[in-house]
């Protein structure tokens, strides 16, 4: 059984097809061994499950699960494109996004979801350089969006 796959299981995490990109791009793009994961949202499907600023509509506990659906859904599109989820060498680079509310100032501990996630599912290999960065609106009302860039294994 696949080394990931199986962390996957015994989290009690299912990865599904990943939601479709709401415009005209790719969901990655491979150049060498790195694979570049689009900005992704915390769709549940095609629902968003949180929506609004973190710090008023959503609380920072909710922005800290939809920044750990949202990178659930960054692994549902590398296993798309790569099929073996033990492919990935090691997560490179995360950029997280959160849409927040005037005064709010906790960016770094809503993507932590995000990074925690990841240590959670490749261990010393799931930690990587971060950015976390407030803004004003993202798509959809979403109050997160991620971008991933990792690494493939030859």
């Amino acid at each position: 059984m696949a080394r990931v796959e199986e962390r996957l299981r015994e989290l009690g995490i299912e990865i599904n097809t990943p939601p479709k990109p709401q415009g005209y791009y790719q969901h990655a793009v491979i150049s060498g061994n790195l694979i570049f994961i689009s900005g992704q949202l915390p769709l549940k499907g095609e629902q968003l499950l949180y929506k609004g600023k973190v710090g008023r509509e959503v609380t920072l506990e909710e922005g800290v699960m939809a920044a750990r659906l949202t990178a659930i859904n960054s692994l549902s599109v590398m296993k798309s494109e790569l099929s073996d989820l033990d492919r990935i060498g090691r997560i490179v680079k995360l950029t997280g996004y959160v849409a927040s509310a005037q005064g709010f100032n906790l960016q770094a501990k809503v993507i932590n979801g995000a990074s925690q996630f990841f240590y959670d599912i490749f261990g010393d290999m799931g930690k990587h350089a971060r950015a976390a960065v407030g803004v004003y609106e993202l798509p959809l009302d979403s109050p997160v969006e991620l971008e991933v860039i990792a690494e493939i294994s030859s």
